[in-house]
């Protein structure tokens, strides 16, 4: 995509009242660009940052970057028009801005995405010489990105800190509420919110860094207190086309540039925090690494044991509390840490212990953090569209799994405890991303649940019905080999799939509907049609629990 178009004018308003103003000669020095422009305006000051020409404000510099399919300088004349006062490009849209006639000086780069993050950073100011002003916290990872951060910003205003949030579901600068379409928005915006949220007083923020984030520059000119990884699964292979690509562009986020420290997952089977961890000791030196050692289906032992991985901190002892975890981490010198999270899912208990030691490793004494763990119950806090409860009776889950990794395990933590009760997914795939894991997809829900029920994720401007093809050929498969799953069946439109599972489901049932979370909105083929999966999920068990009225 070329212009950002998923960050609407209400992320990119959200700008400091008091940018740095730069002039281009500045700008041209920061950056190493050429400027092509007369000599006056050279002097030109700029005092703000916009990808998308639809977004420009009086004063900004317009980078115009190239797309997949166009280039940004095509919309250069509308920025100039809205008050663009310069404009940062590559050769190629030095060209198409003189070839329109726009009058405004112009950086040329190599490179200009790369840069981009760099300059938004110097106008913004949103990297002050006072490291203490603003504590800043990364989570990366294929799955629990989001859960993490909620999890620490938690804590944090459990310890009494102001605290902000820019993430796959919303962007908290404060108190206001922003939309988020991006895990993590471009650059300039990024940095604006940064340093908004220090305007405001906010002293702490947690961000989801996702590989798009690292591999198109969004987080360029971030530096971070700590930096988290969750896990590596198959994901985004469609940008990186292998794991190990994928791994590399991840380990990017574990650089002295980038973060002060890391705490790294070690979950069992995963051997990319493995790599992980080694990568970040080499990169930051092994005193400013934490490594914790989880077991990857933990299960419900009542006591897990420590693991001898040789991490720094392991799973202790573990056992149930309501439909959460209550567990003990232990360091190897002997300190201990107690913690619980009424979320379920043993990928909720890694998710709980990576946030208690970002925090920790932030410089909270380890007392302080205990007490507060203690008095505010801080893990348990709702977390939109992530294993979030609708209904009981049959049990009834919305979650945001996607790829394989997270279905299994969205699967296992729904199973449900009563004497018969089965398990029902409806999910589909997304469009335009990596097909290699349809089928799979189609394999783990036949071999974790009951019935499947296949339908629509957003399939963008691909017809869906090969997709969900796809995918049932990989349910079928498994079923002919056995697999668990007596029924499956394919069914569109998605809110249909929904009421058509909760219609299938007896009271000891579970109901998973997996892919989509918090999301509200369906693409089909570039048409935004709405749809909740929560509302839609609601509905229909308010339809069946009036049913069972009638009948009794």
């Amino acid at each position: 995509m070329l212009e950002s178009a998923d960050q609407g004018p209400d992320a990119q308003s959200a700008r400091p009242s008091r940018p740095v103003a730069h002039t281009v000669e500045q700008l041209a020095r920061l950056t190493g660009a050429q400027i092509v422009a007369s000599p006056g305006a050279r002097e030109t000051r700029v005092t703000g940052v916009v990808l998308n020409s639809r977004e420009t404000q009086p004063g900004d510099l317009y980078a115009a970057l190239p797309g997949a399919h166009v280039h940004g300088a095509t919309f250069a004349a509308d920025a100039a028009a809205s008050g663009a006062l310069a404009i940062l490009t590559d050769a190629a849209g030095a060209e198409l801005v003189a070839q329109a006639g726009v009058e405004l000086p112009v950086l040329v780069s190599a490179d200009p995405r790369a840069w981009t993050g760099r300059v938004a950073a110097e106008i913004y100011n949103s990297h002050p010489g006072d490291a203490s002003a603003q504590k800043l916290f990364a989570v990366t990872g294929t799955n629990g990105k989001t859960t993490t951060t909620y999890f620490v910003n938690s804590i944090l205003r459990a310890l009494g800190h102001s605290t902000g949030l820019i993430g796959t579901i919303e962007i908290l600068a404060g108190d206001t509420p922003i939309p988020s379409k991006l895990t993590t928005p471009e650059a300039p915006h990024v940095h604006s919110l940064l340093s908004l949220m220090r305007e405001r007083g906010i002293d702490a923020a947690a961000m989801e860094v996702s590989s798009h984030a690292l591999e198109f520059h969004r987080v360029d000119g971030v530096h971070y207190d700590v930096a988290g990884f969750t896990n590596l699964t198959q994901d985004h292979l469609d940008l990186h086309g292998s794991m190990e690509a994928y791994f590399e562009v991840k380990a990017q986020l574990f650089t002295a540039e980038r973060t002060e420290r890391a705490v790294v997952l070690l979950t069992e089977g995963d051997t990319w925090g493995e790599a992980m961890a080694r990568r970040a000791r080499e990169n930051l030196g092994a005193e400013h690494v934490t490594s914790v050692a989880l077991r990857g289906n933990i299960g419900d032992d009542a006591h897990a044991g420590p693991d001898r991985s040789g991490a720094d901190w392991t799973l202790d002892s573990l056992t149930r509390r309501g439909i959460g975890h209550a567990f003990t981490l232990q360091h190897r010198d002997g300190r201990k840490l107690s913690v619980s999270t009424a979320l379920p899912g043993d990928f909720n208990v890694a998710n709980a212990a990576l946030a208690v030691l970002m925090v920790l490793d932030s410089g909270v004494e380890l007392d302080t953090l205990q007490k507060t763990l203690d008095d505010h119950d801080p893990l348990t806090t709702d977390v939109p569209g992530r294993m979030q409860l609708i209904g009981t009776r049959p049990t009834s889950v919305v979650d945001f799994a996607h790829n394989p990794d997270a279905m299994a395990r969205a699967l296992q933590s729904v199973e449900p405890t009563e004497d018969g009760g089965r398990t029902i997914i409806v999910f589909g795939a997304t469009g335009r991303r990596d097909k290699t894991k349809r089928p799979i997809m189609g394999r783990i829900a036949a071999e974790g649940a009951d019935i499947v029920i296949i339908t629509d994720d957003d399939p963008h401007d691909e017809d869906p019905a090969p997709i969900r093809e796809q995918v049932a050929q990989g349910a079928r498969a498994a079923q002919e080999h056995g697999a668990r799953a007596a029924e499956v069946h394919v069914i569109a439109p998605r809110e249909v799939a929904i009421h058509t599972a909760v219609r299938l489901s007896r009271p000891e049932d579970s109901i998973i509907v997996a892919g989509r979370g918090h999301e509200t909105f369906q693409d089909l083929n570039g048409v935004a049609h709405p749809l909740d999966d929560r509302v839609e999920l609601t509905a229909a068990l308010d339809a069946l629990h009036s049913s069972r009225k009638e009948q009794s």
